[in-house]
């Protein structure tokens, strides 16, 4: 047996052992499709049914909300999730953006 003490440390407050929580998740980014003088009802039905995978119902309730609000919020993602939404829809000649969830 050896002759050296392990030291005794204190024991340690709630202050030195609280960690402060992380926010896990992704910042989160919504894509945003705009009117436009140039894109009929029916195809922008369409793209929202090809690139988003929606029924037809809603698929026409986003195409509307465009048409009479001048835009719709039609995802909420990760920043390169919402990135390849605005490129897919920006490549059927949409009027798409992005921006940080408020």
């Amino acid at each position: 047996m050896s002759d050296i003490e392990t030291p005794v440390l204190p024991p340690q407050t709630d202050e030195q052992t609280a960690t402060k929580p992380k926010d896990s998740r992704a910042p989160a980014y919504v894509v945003i499709v705009w009117n436009d003088p140039i894109n009929l009802m029916p195809f922008v039905t369409r793209v929202f049914r090809r690139v988003f995978g929606w029924d037809q119902k809603k698929a026409e309730h986003h195409m509307l909300e465009v048409h009479r609000q001048g835009k719709s919020v039609v995802a909420k993602e990760s920043l390169e999730k919402a990135e390849s939404y605005v490129h897919q829809l920006q490549s059927f000649s949409l009027h798409a953006t992005m921006e940080p969830e408020q």
